[in-house]
């Protein structure tokens, strides 16, 4: 894209790509950096770390819980790919923290009903008017507190893509039972939006990837090796030395 989405659009494109990661849920392809296909190639000069392990046996981990258990009647779930499930709770929880913060400082609390009154037959007409007037501010308060721009701290709509749209609407300034945000909280807001759309794109193999690998696996010249790739592009090793390059399909310049 030629132009840099503003914080709106960012947290609308969230709420558009949640499908696909729901349906990459249950893909059997599970996208990393590196990519896949330069591992083969990059194997031997970067090795996995005690991190790296450690990380593996707690996926491993997970996957079992997520497992049913054996003695349960029906068919066991397909196995799910580990990095957009851990994308989607993550993106999920930060947005909704997000909301719930938002909503606290800048969403006015619901329209107080008048207090409740005694049962009685109005006689005159003045006292028509008042019953008249106590129902239309009961409804008011009733439509209020319901209305469905509020960020609800319960419920089953704290979802991310309900807050996504929420907290677009907040970032466009859009109307309804709120103030419109300080300068400080959009920079917070637009700080969240970027980092969960990174991390949508990512695990979705949409966004543009680079990497240097580290020092300790340089090239056989000694150059310091980067790695491009995703966004549909095929990926690349260069040797910032001697540049030589590597592809899935071996070294193809030096």
């Amino acid at each position: 894209m030629n132009r840099t989405l503003t914080t709106a659009e960012q947290l609308q494109q969230i709420a558009r790509l949640w499908p696909d990661l729901t349906e990459a849920l249950a893909a059997p392809t599970q996208h990393s950096w590196p990519p896949v296909e330069l591992r083969g190639y990059l194997a031997a000069m970067e090795q996995l770390d005690a991190d790296e392990q450690e990380a593996r046996r707690h996926r491993a981990a997970a996957l079992r819980t997520l497992e049913r258990n054996p003695d349960q009647l029906g068919a066991r779930p397909v196995p799910i790919s580990l990095a957009v499930h851990d994308t989607m709770r993550a993106v999920e929880a930060a947005l909704v923290d997000t909301a719930d913060r938002l909503a606290r400082a800048v969403q006015r609390p619901p329209m107080q009903p008048p207090a409740p009154a005694r049962a009685a037959v109005a006689r005159t007409r003045g006292e028509r008017l008042a019953w008249a007037d106590r129902a239309r501010r009961a409804e008011q308060a009733r439509q209020d507190a319901d209305d469905p721009r509020r960020w609800r701290s319960t419920g089953s709509s704290r979802t991310a893509v309900r807050a996504a749209l929420w907290l677009s609407g907040r970032a466009d300034g859009s109307p309804g039972p709120f103030r419109p945000l300080t300068a400080v909280e959009q920079r917070q807001l637009g700080v969240v939006a970027a980092g969960a759309l990174g991390r949508v794109e990512a695990a979705l193999d949409l966004a543009d990837g680079h990497r240097t690998l580290a020092s300790t696996h340089p090239c056989a010249c000694g150059g310091t090796i980067e790695v491009y790739g995703g966004a549909g592009a095929q990926p690349v090793a260069r040797c910032k030395g001697c540049g030589a390059l590597w592809h899935e399909g071996g070294v193809v310049a030096a």
